[in-house]
């Protein structure tokens, strides 16, 4: 047990490789970037009934994929919920996110190979908790919103548990562009019709656990990597569910969709990894934690009721 008296160990940067880096005292809180979100007015709620907060028990790790994200990340770890431990999978960034991460109490690992799924895959190593989650770091997501995708693994409800976009603020144009909503319209409609998971979104917050997760053996290290994770824990068996958040203006601008090349590379990437399905040479594990769940027959895929539970609390 800690003693209170004693002042805790400043939060230096470390490489993936190392373990158990102790996390330091966060910071004050930032002045909001969003001005329609304030600490004395409730979250913007799309469910009728508030979740039950209980990620706050634990400790969980939250994977932020980081790209020169320095105008972002003081909000972004300034709001990080309690039980939750940022850690910055830096991607090479060239401007001073690494050293504003590690001074706002986050865990920074850095990863020299470039690409959204190599930061996620580094993360992902270097977490420790049984729960992990993932989440961008540009500010696009109010880290307080993780319970809302962290509670349903934690009592079990989903193995995979997604967070659909619902845009806030300045209109859906300046938040999600239009070739952007339509691509990802196009890979979930793929996704039902492929593997049989009714989502409507391969939202960037995500949650599950962290030793299934590595059981799936993901090898995609660009931006095919949020596709292959649904598609493999699909072609396991795991109950894959989707819970509404908001989705805000990012600060910057996207890697993703604000270039055409990113937005080439991503397609690429992602067309990719929907010719695997029917060549993927054998199905991973399905989650120990799911044990009396049924299992997909060997040679079909399984039901959409079986791998989906639409989570509403």
């Amino acid at each position: 047990m800690c003693d209170p008296m004693k002042p805790a160990a400043p939060v230096t940067s470390t490489r993936m490789t190392e373990a158990n880096h102790p996390a330091g005292p966060g910071p004050a809180p930032a002045t909001h970037r969003h001005t329609f979100v304030r600490p004395d007015q409730p979250l913007f709620v799309l469910i009728g009934k508030a979740p039950e907060v209980l990620s706050v028990a634990m400790e969980i790790d939250v994977v932020l994929p980081c790209l020169n994200e320095a105008a972002a990340l003081p909000w972004v770890l300034s709001r990080m919920p309690n039980g939750f431990r940022p850690i910055v999978a830096d991607n090479g960034s060239t401007d001073d996110s690494a050293a504003i991460a590690a001074a706002h109490g986050a865990r920074v690992v850095h990863v020299p190979r470039r690409g959204f799924g190599a930061a996620c895959h580094a993360g992902l190593l270097a977490a420790s908790s049984d729960i992990v989650c993932v989440m961008d770091a540009d500010a696009s997501f109010d880290p307080r919103d993780l319970p809302r995708v962290a509670d349903p693994v934690a009592t079990n409800a989903a193995d995979l548990m997604l967070g659909r976009r619902i845009t806030q603020g300045q209109g859906i144009q300046g938040t999600w562009p239009l070739h952007a909503r339509i691509g990802n319209r196009v890979l979930a409609a793929e996704l039902r019709r492929r593997v049989g998971v009714p989502v409507r979104d391969l939202g960037p917050m995500r949650a599950a656990r962290r030793e299934d997760l590595l059981a799936l053996n993901l090898t995609d290290r660009r931006f095919g990597y949020p596709l292959e994770m649904v598609v493999r824990a699909a072609e396991a068996g795991w109950r894959i569910a989707e819970t509404a958040v908001p989705y805000y203006p990012r600060e910057g601008k996207s890697k993703v969709t604000g270039t055409v090349r990113g937005t080439v590379r991503t397609i690429t990437d992602m067309r990719r990894v929907l010719a695997s399905i029917t060549t993927a040479p054998a199905k991973a594990p399905a989650p120990a934690t799911a044990a009396a769940k049924p299992q997909p027959q060997p040679q079909s895929p399984a039901p959409a009721s079986a791998l989906t539970a639409q989570v509403t609390s």
